[in-house]
């Protein structure tokens, strides 16, 4: 028997489309939400709070709870009777009391509550479909409890939009933004797995919505017994029937995401000269291979910002290249951006190497820092063993107090040393303010190498933040920095020069491109930077197709355009209109990273590639527009049959992504008319948008 999943966040009414459709399809309805309910009942009438929780042990409560569902609790699984009984009790009503209401979030985020409602559930559900077939909706219903599920969609709408109905359903008892962060902590509802189809009912109605589903379902039942046959009367079916702006559509509105107020946190910088370990240690300091490691000298170039936390508390962790005096070239570069760090740092964590003892170069380091006067801990490393304790005392000469023993390859003394990090941090005046604001629009600095990614970071942060050479491939991490654009704030990733193939480089290259490419799936817009005093090479179409098939905003620059003479400026006009064909939805412009030459234009282009890509059409706006345009240019017979479109409706936008039901395989030529007519109507500037035909074929 066919089972169906629904997630989202709360608002969305799963609730209520869950039970039309059980309804309509005589299939057992299963609420985990109302399980999560009764247990969270169950917590108070048995006064268990979270002070009790640290008395009692978990395994005690989780054997109560257990008992409790498996031999007290019983559920209907009957859409039109919600009864739940505890025992003889019928606590159907208590279930949505203020009490519960307030608590269900936080008692569902519990792991070990979570851990008992899944096997209850997966049990439910496998019974019931060997059986009657079954719809469920809840969190995790598409990953964790039914992630084999015939049908599995993700219903979500926008916050305010969720507000507004949950508010005239309960009042102001149901608090949507407190219920999001709570459910966050343990599940991700806002964008859906492998394999799960996202429905935003945003701007739909509810008939509109169960429209959608009942013709994803009649998809799926197919396959089916008890599929639901066409009728004689589908022969005659036409696009009228699926004209849904008879409807009223609920009012589109479309919110603008607040900045978060930056927080005024620690800056710890970690310095040391070449190879003693700095990036080691910033990945055991941040629980993950972030930073790029490897056994050679002069790996890490750029200063590296990332967002760390100890016991609580939030710092920003800056990783360093190598510091060394004397030098020439790039590693007079590297050394220039580690004392930048320092100098821009709350507090300072000197990494010496145990093995190799005190060197000029770091009696140099401390008599800069001192010059700083910043407070200085210092991290004596690669004090594997207890017995290589005795390496400690040569670096108390060093002045700078206690020096911490610590294997930053093996995790020995490193509670210890950030413990007096974050005392430090605490204790020292905050004035950098660099902790970057998760709502700031995400922009990927992206192309092959020496195109002039790090030039043009260093030219909108009007400072050198990013280290510029001639060789190719100076960038190796990602480089974050927040950059004031147009009077708004923006986070700019800088990233290494994506190789030609993966499978013919290795070391720090290799992981670098991995990293960029890692940034590319972070970002939501990436700026494709194109050497044009070179010939345009199948690497820079790679690298756009690569941020296309992510399914990020885009805008084209074309680097260094000032050093091309007129013949040179026809020669790419020529190459744009043959190469980059497949493109023109996107905006290019023509710009001079060195000298800051058309920087005026980027915000407008980016702002707009943004909005198209946040962009969402209302579903009878759609299906009017897809109504003329095949009514003006029908499908070509093919075998003496015209597919016809039935219906459409926008599944998810970031990028715009259409569902379009037909009665038959589409041409692919159909399909970019479509796609061109949809770019022409709505503007769909700078943003890739997805088409996928769903057939609907008769048996």
């Amino acid at each position: 028997m066919i089972s169906i999943a629904i997630d989202g966040p709360a608002g969305v009414g799963k609730s209520t489309i869950s039970k039309e459709l059980a309804a309509e399809y005589k299939l057992a309805y299963l609420d985990t939400g109302a399980m999560y309910r009764a247990v969270t009942w169950w917590f108070l009438q048995n006064n268990i709070t979270d002070d009790q929780m640290t008395d009692l042990t978990i395994d005690t409560l989780r054997d109560r709870l257990t008992d409790f569902c498996a031999h007290h609790l019983t559920l209907s699984f009957d859409p039109e009777d919600r009864t739940i009984m505890s025992d003889d009790t019928d606590i159907s009503e208590a279930l949505y009391s203020k009490d519960v209401t307030d608590a269900v979030s936080h008692i569902a985020s519990l792991q070990w509550v979570r851990d008992i409602l899944v096997r209850v559930q997966k049990q439910i559900v496998a019974d019931a479909v060997a059986t009657t077939g079954i719809i469920l909706e809840g969190r995790d219903t598409t990953t964790i409890i039914a992630p084999k599920a015939d049908v599995r969609i993700l219903l979500t709408a926008d916050e305010n939009v969720r507000i507004n109905r949950r508010h005239k359903q309960l009042g102001d008892t149901d608090n949507i933004i407190a219920r999001d962060a709570e459910d966050a902590k343990v599940n991700n509802f806002t964008t859906a797995s492998k394999g799960v189809l996202t429905i935003d009912n945003s701007d739909m109605s509810l008939n509109q919505t169960l429209r959608v589903f009942e013709q994803i379902i009649d998809i799926a039942l197919e396959k089916y017994d008890t599929q639901l046959p066409l009728t004689d009367n589908d022969e005659a079916e036409d696009f009228d029937e699926y004209d849904i702006s008879a409807y009223e559509d609920l009012e589109d509105k479309e919110t603008e995401e607040e900045l978060n107020a930056q927080k005024l946190i620690g800056v710890l910088a970690v310095i040391g000269r070449p190879n003693v370990g700095k990036s080691t240690l910033v990945n055991r300091i941040l629980r993950r291979k972030s930073a790029i490691v490897e056994d050679t000298p002069g790996v890490t170039r750029d200063r590296i910002s990332y967002e760390a936390e100890w016991c609580g508390d939030n710092f920003l962790l800056v990783d360093t290249g190598g510091w060394e005096a004397n030098t020439f070239g790039i590693d007079s570069e590297v050394a220039n951006q580690a004392q930048v760090a320092a100098q821009l740092a709350d507090a300072v964590l000197f990494v010496v190497d145990a093995h190799t003892g005190i060197t000029n170069t770091d009696e140099q380091i401390v008599r800069m820092l001192r010059r700083m006067k910043k407070p200085v801990l210092i991290a004596v490393n690669k004090i594997d063993k207890e017995d290589e304790e005795a390496y400690l005392a040569e670096f108390w000469k060093l002045g700078l107090g206690k020096p911490f023993s610590i294997s930053a390859m093996h995790g020995r003394g490193i509670g210890d040393l950030l413990d007096e990090c974050v005392n430090a941090l605490k204790k020292a005046p905050h004035t950098s303010e660099l902790f970057s604001s998760t709502s700031l629009r995400r922009v990927a600095l992206i192309g092959r190498p020496n195109v002039g990614k790090s030039s043009l970071l260093n030219q909108l942060a009007n400072e050198q933040r990013s280290v510029v050479n001639n060789e190719a491939g100076t960038t190796r991490d990602p480089v974050d920095e927040v950059v004031t654009l147009g009077g708004s704030p923006w986070l700019f990733i800088d990233t290494a020069g994506i190789k030609r193939k993966l499978n013919k480089i290795h070391g720090a290259d290799y992981y670098s491109t991995l990293r960029s490419q890692a940034a590319i799936e972070r970002s939501e817009l990436c700026l494709v930077l194109i050497d044009v005093s070179q010939p345009v090479a199948e690497q820079d179409l790679r690298v756009m197709s690569q941020a296309i098939n992510a399914g990020k905003a885009i805008v084209l620059l074309f680097n260094k355009w000032d050093l091309l003479d007129d013949y040179g400026r026809e020669r790419i006009e020529r190459l744009y209109k043959s190469e980059f064909e497949q493109v023109t939805w996107a905006e290019r412009i023509n710009i001079s990273a060195k000298n800051g030459w058309h920087m005026n234009r980027l915000a407008h282009a980016m702002e707009t590639a943004l909005l198209s890509w946040d962009k969402r059409i209302p579903t009878s706006k759609l299906n009017t527009f897809l109504g003329k345009i095949q009514s003006a240019h029908p499908h070509p017979l093919r075998g003496g049959k015209q597919p016809r479109i039935l219906f459409a409706t926008q599944a998810s936008n970031r990028p715009p992504k259409f569902v379009i039901f037909t009665t038959g395989v589409l041409d692919h030529s159909y399909v970019r008319y479509i796609e061109h007519q949809l770019r022409n109507e709505f503007d769909f500037t700078g943003t890739p948008i997805q088409l996928v035909i769903k057939v609907r074929e008769k048996k």
